[in-house]
């Protein structure tokens, strides 16, 4: 391999690219993906992806697919799980060696934010059918988002998560954890580190793996005692996260927001959410 020799002493100045507890924060300008690369492809690594397309979320599918085919582990063994209520609906995308989609046929709802909990569970049920024992790593990713630029190998951890673009400026006492105490993803005014997306996290199938049963446990007790936490599922994982910390963070370059300009730190936008109008593909 061939690239540039490291140095401790120049890069960039304008992020941050290591938490308090010493985990990369993962910058485009800090890594070097041939080093990467040439690391991770000799250890036959796969990964596997979650994706949604329920009710008329369908319709992103195709570009999601066909933009993860063009930037998404680029050169690995690569498994994407599509859980759907419309199967017949699956647009066909042509794969890769070593890349294929599977479809798994999941009920619909009459409200999204049943949809936005079920995932926990779904993802749960996959790791323990599927994926332990054969499966490295797996990402939970938004349907309703696009691939622009590569997401590779410098996002592989044990335990990954991703700044949520809205609020990585923002005092954490602004971040819309869920606040009541009575809800087990309670996160108080003066605690947290960072507001992390429920539209993109991974790791290691094993970490993944207990990640979504706490949550879903957590959930489903949430829901005895009558609280749906604010934001669902990504109110539990910010808990989650909080408590658990992650052993890499991906910066906002790993899921931007379509509608936001690109700010001067973002030097490029690997995958972000589309522009949408949610009353028109929301059940309720």
């Amino acid at each position: 391999m061939t690239y540039s020799q490291p140095s401790i002493v120049n890069g960039r100045t304008d992020v941050v690219s290591v938490t308090p507890w010493l985990a990369p924060v993962v910058w485009e300008g800090t890594f070097s993906a041939t080093l990467l690369d040439g690391i991770y492809q000799r250890q036959n690594i796969s990964v596997a992806a979650t994706v949604f397309a329920v009710g008329k979320y369908i319709m992103f599918l195709k570009d999601f697919l066909e933009t993860a085919e063009q930037h998404f582990f680029v050169g690995f063994r690569v498994h994407i799980y599509v859980f759907t209520d419309r199967p017949n609906e699956v647009p066909e995308v042509k794969m890769g060696a070593g890349r294929e989609v599977t479809v798994q046929s999941v009920p619909s709802s009459n409200r999204w934010q049943e949809i936005s909990a079920r995932r926990m569970e779904l993802i749960q049920k996959l790791i323990e059918e599927r994926l332990i024992n054969k499966v490295n790593y797996i990402f939970c990713l938004d349907v309703d988002s696009k691939f622009h630029g590569r997401w590779g190998a410098e996002s592989l951890g044990g335990l990954v998560s991703v700044i949520h673009p809205g609020y990585y400026k923002d005092d954490r006492s602004k971040f819309p954890y869920e606040r009541r105490p009575t809800s087990r993803a309670f996160v108080a005014p003066a605690d947290g580190d960072f507001y992390y997306c429920g539209g993109a996290f991974g790791g290691l199938v094993q970490e993944v793996h207990l990640l979504a049963k706490t949550c879903r446990k957590n959930f489903e007790d949430d829901a005895k005692d009558g609280i749906e936490a604010a934001w669902q599922e990504e109110s539990h994982l910010n808990r989650y996260m909080w408590i658990n910390k992650p052993s890499k963070v991906l910066s906002p370059e790993y899921l931007w927001q379509d509608f936001k300009p690109k700010e001067p730190e973002i030097k490029i936008i690997r995958f972000s959410g589309v522009i949408k109008n949610y009353a028109a593909i929301r059940p309720n």
